[in-house]
């Protein structure tokens, strides 16, 4: 992983020392004798490469000087600037020369890039952890979403069959309502009906004496709870409680009661008792 960021920034700087260092013996050989143009590239060349080894020591101690990043990247500066004046004042490859100029100030960035990759770079153990940490994030928020979509599915079935229920419901209400409605409608014709009521009251009449003439319809509604005594509430009688009450229905009249109307008048009076022991008790008082 080393070799990615220093390969880079070795070759930049070989590259950048070599042009440098042949632009000046080429440019200031023409003034000077070659041996001086040579000293002056090499002493271009040899202050940008000592403060970048140094550098790359305080680097090593973990440490950082920034006059010699100063004094490093004047070196930079300088060989660009050497590229650059001689590709303004170069007759032929202007152009080639001064897109050259920009290496020393590149092989320099490389470097410093380099430098941060070190100061950010964690052993292989760290780098480990790191991606079981992440794998172990991007596990859980994947079951939390496969979680929540079941419950997001699950909730919708639920409302769903609750929705189709309720609208069931509605339907057999509506239909009930309506068969009802129809019924009441049926009855309140026949209650309306002048031939009707009259043949009503007629047949009743012979029946239940002293009928009312006009009979009322039916209550379709809430009713009120009875308050008198259930037949299942009622406690059971004892024989004898139950001879002394029928003798006493049966001998309420002259002549006597019958058994029928004896039975009607007991029931009718919130007695309760089985027909069985009731046909019982009135063959032991009237024997």
């Amino acid at each position: 992983m080393r070799a990615k960021t220093v390969l880079p920034a070795v070759a930049m700087t070989a590259v950048s020392m070599v042009l440098t260092l042949a632009v000046v013996v080429m440019w200031l050989g023409t003034a000077v004798p070659w041996p001086v143009a040579l000293v002056v590239g090499l002493g271009i060349d040899g202050g940008w490469l000592a403060t970048l080894a140094y550098e790359r020591r305080l680097a090593a101690q973990g440490d950082h000087n920034t006059a010699v990043s100063a004094v490093g990247w004047s070196f930079g500066v300088l060989a660009a600037g050497v590229l650059v004046a001689h590709a303004l004042t170069a007759e032929h490859s202007a152009g080639a020369w001064l897109a050259v100029a920009w290496l020393p100030i590149a092989a320099k960035a490389l470097w410093l890039v380099h430098a941060m990759w070190e100061r950010t770079a964690l052993t292989p153990v760290a780098l480990d952890a790191i991606r079981g940490i992440q794998q172990e994030a991007r596990d859980e928020a994947a079951v939390a979403r496969a979680r929540l979509r079941a419950e997001a599915a699950t909730e919708e079935t639920r409302l769903t069959a609750v929705t189709e229920a309720g609208a069931r419901v509605a339907r057999v209400q509506a239909k009930t309502a309506q068969t009802l409605s129809s019924a009441w409608s049926t009855l309140e014709t026949a209650r309306a009906g002048e031939e009707t009521g009259r043949a009503l009251t007629s047949v009743t009449a012979r029946v239940t004496p002293g009928v009312t003439p006009r009979w009322e319809l039916p209550v379709w509604g809430p009713t009120e709870p009875l308050a008198a005594r259930s037949l299942e509430a009622a406690p059971a009688l004892t024989d004898e409680a139950l001879d002394v009450i029928v003798d006493e229905i049966r001998t309420s009249e002259t002549p006597a009661l019958s058994y029928r109307e004896m039975a009607a008048r007991f029931r009718a009076a919130g007695h309760a008792a089985s027909e069985m022991r009731l046909r019982a008790s009135w063959k032991r008082v009237a024997a």
